[in-house]
Protein backbone atom coordinates (compact mmCIF):
# COMPACT_ATOMS: atom_id res chain seq x y z
CA UNK A 1 0.00 0.00 0.00
CA UNK A 2 1.21 3.50 -0.84
CA UNK A 3 2.50 5.19 2.32
CA UNK A 4 0.24 8.16 1.61
CA UNK A 5 -2.80 5.90 2.09
CA UNK A 6 -2.30 6.51 5.80
CA UNK A 7 -2.98 10.24 5.54
CA UNK A 8 -5.74 12.83 5.35
CA UNK A 9 -5.51 16.01 3.30
CA UNK A 10 -7.11 19.19 4.67
CA UNK A 11 -7.47 22.32 2.56
CA UNK A 12 -7.26 25.63 4.43
CA UNK A 13 -6.70 29.34 3.93
CA UNK A 14 -3.07 30.08 2.96
CA UNK A 15 -1.19 31.27 6.03
CA UNK A 16 -3.39 29.26 8.40
CA UNK A 17 -1.73 25.87 7.92
CA UNK A 18 -0.43 25.95 11.50
CA UNK A 19 -3.91 26.54 12.94
CA UNK A 20 -5.39 23.81 10.76
CA UNK A 21 -2.65 21.41 11.88
CA UNK A 22 -3.22 22.32 15.54
CA UNK A 23 -6.92 21.64 15.22
CA UNK A 24 -6.36 18.27 13.56
CA UNK A 25 -3.76 17.40 16.22
CA UNK A 26 -6.24 18.25 18.98
CA UNK A 27 -8.82 15.88 17.47
CA UNK A 28 -6.11 13.26 16.99
CA UNK A 29 -5.17 13.52 20.68
CA UNK A 30 -8.81 13.04 21.73
CA UNK A 31 -9.01 9.87 19.63
CA UNK A 32 -5.48 8.62 20.45
CA UNK A 33 -4.85 7.90 16.76
CA UNK A 34 -1.17 8.98 17.02
CA UNK A 35 -0.99 11.08 13.88
CA UNK A 36 1.23 14.02 12.96
CA UNK A 37 0.97 16.97 10.59
CA UNK A 38 3.03 17.87 7.55
CA UNK A 39 2.54 21.44 6.39
CA UNK A 40 4.25 24.28 4.61
CA UNK A 41 3.30 27.91 5.16
CA UNK A 42 1.13 29.47 2.46
CA UNK A 43 0.61 26.11 0.73
CA UNK A 44 -3.13 26.10 1.46
CA UNK A 45 -3.20 22.51 2.73
CA UNK A 46 -2.09 20.21 5.56
CA UNK A 47 -1.34 16.51 5.25
CA UNK A 48 -2.05 14.65 8.49
CA UNK A 49 -0.35 11.25 8.65
CA UNK A 50 -1.39 8.27 10.77
CA UNK A 51 0.61 5.21 11.80
CA UNK A 52 -1.65 2.82 9.89
CA UNK A 53 -4.85 2.75 7.80
CA UNK A 54 -6.94 1.61 10.79
CA UNK A 55 -6.00 4.74 12.75
CA UNK A 56 -6.91 6.90 9.79
CA UNK A 57 -10.23 5.13 9.38
CA UNK A 58 -11.04 5.71 13.05
CA UNK A 59 -10.20 9.41 12.70
CA UNK A 60 -12.20 9.78 9.47
CA UNK A 61 -15.23 8.11 11.04
CA UNK A 62 -15.15 10.49 14.01
CA UNK A 63 -14.15 13.86 12.55
CA UNK A 64 -16.31 15.61 9.98
CA UNK A 65 -15.31 18.60 7.85
CA UNK A 66 -18.41 20.34 9.21
CA UNK A 67 -17.01 20.19 12.76
CA UNK A 68 -13.69 21.89 11.99
CA UNK A 69 -12.91 25.60 12.04
CA UNK A 70 -9.85 25.92 9.82
CA UNK A 71 -10.30 23.05 7.33
CA UNK A 72 -12.25 23.77 4.16
CA UNK A 73 -12.26 20.15 3.05
CA UNK A 74 -11.12 16.75 4.36
CA UNK A 75 -9.94 14.04 1.97
CA UNK A 76 -8.64 10.52 2.52
CA UNK A 77 -5.45 10.13 0.50
CA UNK A 78 -4.89 7.00 -1.55
CA UNK A 79 -1.56 7.88 -3.13
CA UNK A 80 0.89 10.66 -3.79
CA UNK A 81 2.29 10.73 -7.31
CA UNK A 82 5.48 12.59 -8.17
CA UNK A 83 6.91 13.21 -11.60
CA UNK A 84 3.69 13.47 -13.60
CA UNK A 85 4.83 13.68 -17.23
CA UNK A 86 3.58 16.74 -19.11
CA UNK A 87 2.64 14.66 -22.13
CA UNK A 88 0.64 11.94 -20.29
CA UNK A 89 -0.38 12.75 -16.72
CA UNK A 90 -3.32 10.33 -16.89
CA UNK A 91 -0.86 7.56 -17.65
CA UNK A 92 0.27 7.74 -14.01
CA UNK A 93 -3.01 8.85 -12.44
CA UNK A 94 -5.23 6.09 -13.81
CA UNK A 95 -3.26 3.14 -12.35
CA UNK A 96 -3.48 4.77 -8.90
CA UNK A 97 -7.22 5.24 -9.34
CA UNK A 98 -7.70 1.66 -10.50
CA UNK A 99 -5.65 0.38 -7.56
CA UNK A 100 -8.23 1.65 -5.08
CA UNK A 101 -10.74 -0.84 -6.47
CA UNK A 102 -13.50 1.73 -6.04
CA UNK A 103 -15.94 3.50 -8.29
CA UNK A 104 -16.95 7.10 -7.63
CA UNK A 105 -19.96 9.29 -8.29
CA UNK A 106 -17.80 12.10 -9.61
CA UNK A 107 -14.18 13.23 -9.94
CA UNK A 108 -12.64 16.63 -9.31
CA UNK A 109 -9.16 17.79 -10.21
CA UNK A 110 -8.30 20.84 -8.14
CA UNK A 111 -5.40 22.79 -6.67
CA UNK A 112 -5.05 24.22 -3.16
CA UNK A 113 -5.92 27.91 -2.77
CA UNK A 114 -2.42 29.36 -3.04
CA UNK A 115 -0.43 31.55 -5.44
CA UNK A 116 0.24 28.61 -7.78
CA UNK A 117 -3.45 27.73 -8.06
CA UNK A 118 -4.15 30.44 -10.64
CA UNK A 119 -1.45 29.02 -12.89
CA UNK A 120 -2.86 25.51 -12.46
CA UNK A 121 -6.52 26.43 -13.07
CA UNK A 122 -6.44 25.78 -16.81
CA UNK A 123 -4.61 22.49 -16.38
CA UNK A 124 -7.14 21.35 -13.75
CA UNK A 125 -10.07 22.07 -16.09
CA UNK A 126 -8.63 20.33 -19.13
CA UNK A 127 -7.30 17.37 -17.18
CA UNK A 128 -10.61 16.97 -15.33
CA UNK A 129 -12.50 16.49 -18.59
CA UNK A 130 -9.99 13.89 -19.77
CA UNK A 131 -10.09 12.08 -16.43
CA UNK A 132 -13.89 11.81 -16.39
CA UNK A 133 -13.86 10.43 -19.92
CA UNK A 134 -11.18 7.86 -19.01
CA UNK A 135 -13.03 6.78 -15.87
CA UNK A 136 -16.28 6.36 -17.79
CA UNK A 137 -14.52 4.17 -20.36
CA UNK A 138 -13.34 1.91 -17.55
CA UNK A 139 -16.72 1.98 -15.72
CA UNK A 140 -15.18 3.76 -12.73
CA UNK A 141 -18.02 6.31 -12.53
CA UNK A 142 -21.08 5.11 -10.61
CA UNK A 143 -24.01 7.47 -10.01
CA UNK A 144 -24.91 5.52 -6.85
CA UNK A 145 -21.47 5.69 -5.23
CA UNK A 146 -21.28 7.57 -1.91
CA UNK A 147 -17.77 8.85 -2.70
CA UNK A 148 -16.15 11.43 -4.92
CA UNK A 149 -12.62 11.16 -6.33
CA UNK A 150 -10.31 14.14 -5.77
CA UNK A 151 -7.00 14.72 -7.51
CA UNK A 152 -5.15 17.54 -5.79
CA UNK A 153 -2.41 19.06 -7.94
CA UNK A 154 0.32 20.49 -5.72
CA UNK A 155 2.12 21.58 -8.87
CA UNK A 156 2.11 20.49 -12.49
CA UNK A 157 4.14 17.35 -11.70
CA UNK A 158 2.81 16.35 -8.25
CA UNK A 159 -0.62 15.11 -7.18
CA UNK A 160 -2.47 13.52 -4.30
CA UNK A 161 -5.11 10.99 -5.35
CA UNK A 162 -7.80 11.05 -2.68
CA UNK A 163 -11.49 10.56 -2.04
CA UNK A 164 -14.26 12.05 0.06
CA UNK A 165 -17.50 10.75 1.49
CA UNK A 166 -19.94 13.10 -0.26
CA UNK A 167 -22.27 13.28 2.74
CA UNK A 168 -19.43 14.30 5.06
CA UNK A 169 -17.51 16.69 2.80
CA UNK A 170 -17.81 20.13 1.28
CA UNK A 171 -19.85 20.27 -1.90
CA UNK A 172 -17.61 22.93 -3.50
CA UNK A 173 -14.32 22.29 -5.33
CA UNK A 174 -11.50 23.28 -3.01
CA UNK A 175 -14.10 23.76 -0.30
CA UNK A 176 -14.72 27.26 -1.67
CA UNK A 177 -18.23 28.55 -2.50
CA UNK A 178 -17.81 30.83 -5.50
CA UNK A 179 -20.35 33.54 -4.67
CA UNK A 180 -21.12 36.49 -6.91
CA UNK A 181 -21.18 39.91 -5.29
CA UNK A 182 -24.75 41.28 -5.54
CA UNK A 183 -24.53 44.76 -7.07
CA UNK A 184 -27.34 46.08 -4.83
CA UNK A 185 -25.47 45.22 -1.62
CA UNK A 186 -23.70 48.17 0.04
CA UNK A 187 -20.43 46.36 0.83
CA UNK A 188 -18.52 43.19 0.00
CA UNK A 189 -18.85 42.06 3.62
CA UNK A 190 -22.30 40.83 2.56
CA UNK A 191 -20.56 37.76 1.09
CA UNK A 192 -19.37 36.72 4.57
CA UNK A 193 -22.91 36.38 5.87
CA UNK A 194 -24.12 34.73 2.68
CA UNK A 195 -21.34 32.13 2.91
CA UNK A 196 -21.98 31.66 6.64
CA UNK A 197 -25.64 30.90 6.00
CA UNK A 198 -24.69 28.44 3.23
CA UNK A 199 -21.98 26.59 5.16
CA UNK A 200 -22.95 26.80 8.84
CA UNK A 201 -26.63 25.93 8.28
CA UNK A 202 -28.03 23.10 6.19
CA UNK A 203 -30.88 23.55 3.72
CA UNK A 204 -33.54 22.45 6.20
CA UNK A 205 -32.26 24.82 8.87
CA UNK A 206 -32.23 27.76 6.45
CA UNK A 207 -35.83 27.00 5.54
CA UNK A 208 -36.96 26.76 9.18
CA UNK A 209 -34.85 29.49 10.72
CA UNK A 210 -34.82 32.21 8.04
CA UNK A 211 -38.47 33.06 7.41
CA UNK A 212 -40.06 36.28 6.16
CA UNK A 213 -41.42 38.33 9.04
CA UNK A 214 -38.70 37.35 11.50
CA UNK A 215 -36.82 40.02 13.46
CA UNK A 216 -33.09 40.69 13.71
CA UNK A 217 -30.49 43.02 15.16
CA UNK A 218 -27.28 43.83 13.29
CA UNK A 219 -24.61 45.11 15.67
CA UNK A 220 -22.00 47.27 13.95
CA UNK A 221 -24.19 47.34 10.87
CA UNK A 222 -22.82 50.27 8.81
CA UNK A 223 -23.03 50.49 5.85
CA UNK A 224 -25.33 47.44 5.78
CA UNK A 225 -23.68 44.49 4.05
CA UNK A 226 -24.98 41.98 6.60
CA UNK A 227 -28.32 43.78 6.99
CA UNK A 228 -28.80 43.42 3.22
CA UNK A 229 -28.70 39.62 3.46
CA UNK A 230 -31.46 39.67 6.08
CA UNK A 231 -33.62 42.23 4.26
CA UNK A 232 -33.47 40.19 1.04
CA UNK A 233 -35.09 37.41 3.07
CA UNK A 234 -37.84 39.82 4.24
CA UNK A 235 -36.54 39.92 7.81
CA UNK A 236 -37.00 43.16 9.77
CA UNK A 237 -33.67 44.53 11.04
CA UNK A 238 -32.67 46.95 13.75
CA UNK A 239 -29.31 48.21 12.47
CA UNK A 240 -27.15 49.42 15.37
CA UNK A 241 -24.18 51.60 14.42
CA UNK A 242 -23.05 55.20 14.85
CA UNK A 243 -22.06 55.19 11.18
CA UNK A 244 -24.36 55.77 8.18
CA UNK A 245 -26.54 53.09 6.62
CA UNK A 246 -27.20 52.52 2.92
CA UNK A 247 -30.21 54.59 1.89
CA UNK A 248 -31.67 51.79 -0.18
CA UNK A 249 -31.90 49.62 2.93
CA UNK A 250 -33.61 52.41 4.87
CA UNK A 251 -36.07 52.88 2.01
CA UNK A 252 -36.96 49.17 2.10
CA UNK A 253 -39.16 49.77 5.13
CA UNK A 254 -37.59 46.79 6.88
CA UNK A 255 -34.66 48.60 8.54
CA UNK A 256 -34.62 50.77 11.65
CA UNK A 257 -31.29 52.53 12.10
CA UNK A 258 -30.22 53.27 15.67
CA UNK A 259 -27.10 55.36 16.19
CA UNK A 260 -25.79 53.50 19.23
CA UNK A 261 -22.86 51.45 20.53
CA UNK A 262 -23.22 47.77 19.68
CA UNK A 263 -21.54 46.79 22.94
CA UNK A 264 -24.15 48.68 24.97
CA UNK A 265 -27.35 48.19 22.99
CA UNK A 266 -29.99 45.88 24.46
CA UNK A 267 -33.25 45.04 22.65
CA UNK A 268 -36.52 45.86 24.38
CA UNK A 269 -37.91 42.51 23.25
CA UNK A 270 -36.16 39.29 22.19
CA UNK A 271 -35.45 38.91 18.47
CA UNK A 272 -34.99 35.89 16.25
CA UNK A 273 -31.51 36.78 14.96
CA UNK A 274 -28.52 38.78 16.08
CA UNK A 275 -25.61 39.24 13.67
CA UNK A 276 -22.38 41.07 14.42
CA UNK A 277 -19.25 41.98 12.47
CA UNK A 278 -17.72 44.54 14.86
CA UNK A 279 -13.99 45.13 14.82
CA UNK A 280 -12.82 44.50 18.38
CA UNK A 281 -10.75 42.08 20.43
CA UNK A 282 -12.19 38.57 19.99
CA UNK A 283 -12.75 37.90 23.69
CA UNK A 284 -14.63 41.17 24.10
CA UNK A 285 -16.90 40.24 21.19
CA UNK A 286 -17.33 36.69 22.51
CA UNK A 287 -18.31 38.00 25.96
CA UNK A 288 -20.95 40.28 24.43
CA UNK A 289 -22.30 37.46 22.24
CA UNK A 290 -22.45 35.17 25.27
CA UNK A 291 -24.52 37.79 27.10
CA UNK A 292 -27.05 37.94 24.27
CA UNK A 293 -27.40 34.15 24.25
CA UNK A 294 -27.45 33.67 28.03
CA UNK A 295 -30.06 36.38 28.57
CA UNK A 296 -32.29 35.12 25.76
CA UNK A 297 -32.15 38.33 23.73
CA UNK A 298 -31.93 36.29 20.49
CA UNK A 299 -32.63 32.75 19.28
CA UNK A 300 -29.80 32.58 16.74
CA UNK A 301 -26.53 34.46 16.39
CA UNK A 302 -23.87 34.78 13.71
CA UNK A 303 -20.77 36.77 14.57
CA UNK A 304 -17.16 37.26 13.53
CA UNK A 305 -14.14 36.98 15.79
CA UNK A 306 -11.11 38.94 14.54
CA UNK A 307 -8.11 36.80 15.46
CA UNK A 308 -4.75 38.02 16.81
CA UNK A 309 -1.52 37.58 14.87
CA UNK A 310 -0.26 34.84 17.21
CA UNK A 311 -1.86 31.89 19.01
CA UNK A 312 -4.95 32.12 16.83
CA UNK A 313 -6.12 28.57 17.45
CA UNK A 314 -5.73 29.07 21.21
CA UNK A 315 -7.82 32.27 20.97
CA UNK A 316 -10.62 30.39 19.22
CA UNK A 317 -10.64 27.79 22.00
CA UNK A 318 -10.68 30.49 24.69
CA UNK A 319 -13.59 32.32 23.05
CA UNK A 320 -15.59 29.14 22.69
CA UNK A 321 -15.02 28.24 26.35
CA UNK A 322 -16.00 31.77 27.42
CA UNK A 323 -19.32 31.55 25.55
CA UNK A 324 -20.04 28.03 26.79
CA UNK A 325 -19.32 28.87 30.42
CA UNK A 326 -21.37 32.07 30.38
CA UNK A 327 -24.38 30.35 28.86
CA UNK A 328 -23.97 27.36 31.19
CA UNK A 329 -23.98 29.70 34.22
CA UNK A 330 -27.44 30.82 33.08
CA UNK A 331 -28.63 27.20 33.20
CA UNK A 332 -28.58 26.77 29.44
CA UNK A 333 -26.40 25.10 26.85
CA UNK A 334 -25.13 26.54 23.61
CA UNK A 335 -24.64 25.00 20.20
CA UNK A 336 -21.50 26.39 18.52
CA UNK A 337 -20.44 26.02 14.90
CA UNK A 338 -17.46 27.95 13.62
CA UNK A 339 -15.48 28.19 10.41
CA UNK A 340 -12.91 30.35 8.75
CA UNK A 341 -14.84 31.21 5.62
CA UNK A 342 -13.36 31.82 2.20
CA UNK A 343 -14.57 35.43 2.45
CA UNK A 344 -13.05 35.85 5.92
CA UNK A 345 -9.51 37.07 6.38
CA UNK A 346 -7.84 37.11 9.79
CA UNK A 347 -11.09 36.01 11.43
CA UNK A 348 -13.56 33.20 11.90
CA UNK A 349 -17.35 33.21 11.70
CA UNK A 350 -19.50 31.58 14.38
CA UNK A 351 -23.12 30.41 14.40
CA UNK A 352 -24.51 29.89 17.90
CA UNK A 353 -27.89 29.15 19.39
CA UNK A 354 -29.39 28.04 22.66
CA UNK A 355 -31.62 25.04 21.83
Amino acid sequence: MNASARSILAYCRPGFESECAQELAARDAELATAGFARSQRDSGFVEFVFPDPAARARFAASVRWQDLVFARQLLQVGARIDGLPREDRLGLLMPAIRATGRRHRDAWIEAPDNDAARELAGLCRSLNNALIAAMKRESLIDAQSPTRLHVCLIDAQTAFVAEADIARSSGWPGGIPRLRFPSAAPSRSTLKLEEALLTLLDAGERERWLKPGMSAVDLGASPGGWTWQLVRRSISVTAVDNGPMDQGLIDSGLVTHLRADGFRYQPQDPVDWMVCDMVEQPRKVAARMAEWLADGWCRFAIFNLKLPMKKRYDEVCLCRTLVQETVSAAGKRVEWRARQLYHDREEITVFARVP
